[in-house]
């Protein structure tokens, strides 16, 4: 796969749900861009729930925006609400990641994460066993799987049937003037449910970044499906 991308540095996790079976590929720290939105609702919601209230219509009408949109300001905002990095930092401890640091001051784009803790952060979204509760599960669910057409790249190029669930990130680094360009998302394939997670980043352009991307998610998925066939038939 190393041929599809380069000089880009790249990681890619892929997790079956029913079998739990899991495929990684590069282990390192990457930044999230906008794909720390998800976890930046789940830390809401988590924050919510121990308030022991519902999200506020404001809160609500951010959260969508965020997730559906990519809303910047909305997502500032929310970063504020949860209390930056220490707020987002303490609840992926009780989400279960281990490898991602919140971004210093406001500047939650550069939020340091792995391709293993998406799918971590995904199986908290998408999964039973999870501090968060079914309804905010749904909730973020939801979210994901009605954001803005111009935004349905990524992940969802391996799918092949069902409904996609996803958030993308990209963001243009300003001292380098390159692009880092992220997937994560749900996506059934050949009759099974995946999770998957796809970071990148040292790209020329945005479009090259997503370009990139989706054919290392098609590779991917294509590999991985034919190991789980063969590893059912023998």
């Amino acid at each position: 796969m190393t041929a599809l991308f380069g000089d880009n540095r790249m990681s890619v996790a892929m997790l079956d749900v029913e079998s739990g079976a899991m495929a990684t590929y590069g282990h390192d720290a990457f930044d999230t861009a906008s794909i720390v939105k998800v976890d930046i609702l789940a830390t809401l919601l988590l924050q919510a729930q121990d308030q022991g209230r519902r999200l506020t219509t404001e809160e609500r009408a951010q959260s969508a925006a965020m997730i559906q949109k990519s809303d910047n300001e909305s997502t500032s905002a929310l970063w504020t609400r949860i209390g930056s990095a220490p707020g987002l930092d303490a609840a992926n401890e009780r989400l279960g990641l281990s490898q991602t640091q919140g971004g210093e001051g406001t500047v939650w784009g550069i939020t340091q994460t792995t391709a293993e803790d998406q799918i971590r952060l995904l199986q908290s979204v998408f999964g039973d066993k999870s501090p968060l509760s079914e309804a905010s599960r749904a909730y973020i669910q939801d979210l994901m799987r009605h954001v803005v057409e111009s935004q349905t790249w990524g992940v969802s190029a391996a799918a092949d049937s069902g409904t996609t669930a996803l958030k993308n990130g990209w963001l243009r680094r300003t001292q380098t003037k390159k692009w880092d360009v992220n997937s994560i998302g749900r996506i059934q394939r050949d009759g099974r449910v995946y999770l998957m997670a796809v970071l990148l980043n040292n790209c020329s352009t945005q479009e090259v970044g997503i370009s990139i991307v989706e054919q290392a998610t098609r590779a991917s998925a294509t590999a991985f499906s034919r190991k789980l066939r063969e590893e059912t038939t023998t």
